[in-house]
């Protein structure tokens, strides 16, 4: 299937934030690390079509993405987030993604291979776009005016849930945290336009409660608050960098710690689960960074194990803020807010709910570092199916190290 199509992505602004602070910390640290990022559609078996159709027009999209640059308009935009340096904002300056790096291919079971290999201050970059980019021309095909309508008829339908959602915050005391929502649906979306026209409808309904997006691009042009702090790359590249496997956590949290001073201070739980990762966040962390953000397994248990965690050091729980961002909806988001509100502050990142919420499946496909430094490097996620490597024996041994059971 090869359709023609304008350029998807015109902006490199339009991105996640964590793409940038995360970049900015590996730019300033570890310049010289190599990554290899491998595709993956976890539902392959359930698209209308083989995404192996798509593969022409995506090569078109690439070749026009490797040619975009930032604009001084965007590079202001930037000079203003205190936690980018002037230094990182003189080098996006000058950044261009090359085209060498990705590579586009198509298996005999009809499914999409997009492999990223080279330094990870341009490979990393490359996620987010690739992803909008398959998801918008995957859905070009099936997209008519009754999918528009029915998107639409859902949008009202989230605004009047939370209109009814800001209508009982309005009854709670001065000392209970408010319920906020970020769009976190970049990577997932119909399609650029849709995800523009969501998140500004929301924002325009209730800007107390969705005042945030993840997408640098529509917190600019909407003025709205940007999110993100760290991904699960950046955590599992300290696997194959210059420390011991046990310790690779904290010394990536050190690493973070160093290089935002303060800011930035969610941390990311689940990269070999939050069990291992509570052994490692001890005081010293924990007074270091504002919270956590929970994406995978249960969230009322893994909520439930932060505060208790908190409470056996010494720290007041209301302190600290949970943010949640794992296959969320609204009603999910208000009902995990109700259940840990008076112990805890919390926020929710809301994804493929929002911004592909069409009536249509949505197809499930994520691209994720695999090896670094020519080492393999893996997430052990508290949900099954989540774990993305070709390593049997350094997956085993990873486990071993940070002493997760295997899942039954």
């Amino acid at each position: 299937m090869t359709v023609t199509h304008a350029p998807i992505i015109t902006s490199l602004l339009d991105n996640d934030l964590y793409k940038f602070t995360m970049l900015q910390a590996m730019l300033h640290q570890f310049p010289q690390t190599h990554g290899v990022y491998r595709f993956r559609c976890r539902n392959n078996k359930d698209t209308a079509y083989p995404l192996a159709d798509i593969k022409e027009s995506l090569e078109q999209q690439l070749d026009s993405l490797c040619e975009l640059r930032f604009s001084e308009d965007e590079l202001e935009y930037l000079r203003g987030l205190r936690f980018l340096r002037s230094d990182f904002v003189d080098y996006l300056e000058l950044f261009k993604l090359k085209r060498r790096f990705i590579t586009v291919s198509t298996d005999g079971k009809g499914r999409l291979c997009i492999d990223i290999e080279g330094p990870m201050i341009q490979a990393m970059f490359f996620e987010i776009f690739v992803l909008a980019i398959v998801n918008e021309l995957y859905f070009n095909a099936l997209s008519d005016p009754s999918v528009i309508e029915e998107g639409q008829r859902r949008l009202d339908a989230k605004v009047a849930l939370l209109n009814h959602y800001a209508e009982e915050q309005s009854q709670y005391s001065q000392d209970t945290p408010p319920f906020i929502v970020a769009d976190f649906g970049t990577r997932r979306r119909f399609s650029k336009r849709w995800q523009a026209h969501v998140v500004e409808t929301l924002n325009k309904a209730q800007p107390n409660i969705v005042s945030g997006t993840s997408n640098v691009y529509l917190a600019k042009e909407l003025g709205m608050t940007p999110i993100g702090t760290m991904a699960h790359e950046f955590m599992q590249a300290f696997q194959a960098l210059d420390v011991r496997l046990r310790d690779s956590q904290k010394a990536a949290l050190e690493a973070w710690v160093h290089e935002y001073r303060g800011d930035l201070g969610i941390a990311l739980t689940d990269v070999v689960g939050m069990d291992a990762f509570l052994r490692d966040f001890d005081l010293y962390f924990a007074k270091l960074f504002d919270g956590l953000r929970h994406d995978s397994g249960d969230p009322y248990i893994w909520g439930d194990k932060a505060i208790a965690h908190y409470k056996k050091l010494k720290i007041d729980p209301k302190t600290k803020i949970l943010t949640f961002s794992d296959g969320l909806d609204l009603e999910k988001a208000w009902e995990l807010h109700q259940y840990f509100k008076d112990q805890i502050k919390t926020s929710f990142g809301i994804g493929t709910n929002l911004t592909n919420d069409m009536g249509i499946m949505p197809i499930n496909i994520v691209l994720k570092l695999v090896e670094c430094n020519g080492q393999p490097v893996a997430k052990l996620s508290d949900s099954p199916g989540k774990t993305m490597i070709n390593n049997d024996t350094y997956l085993a041994y990873l486990r071993q190290v940070f002493e997760v059971d295997e899942p039954e």
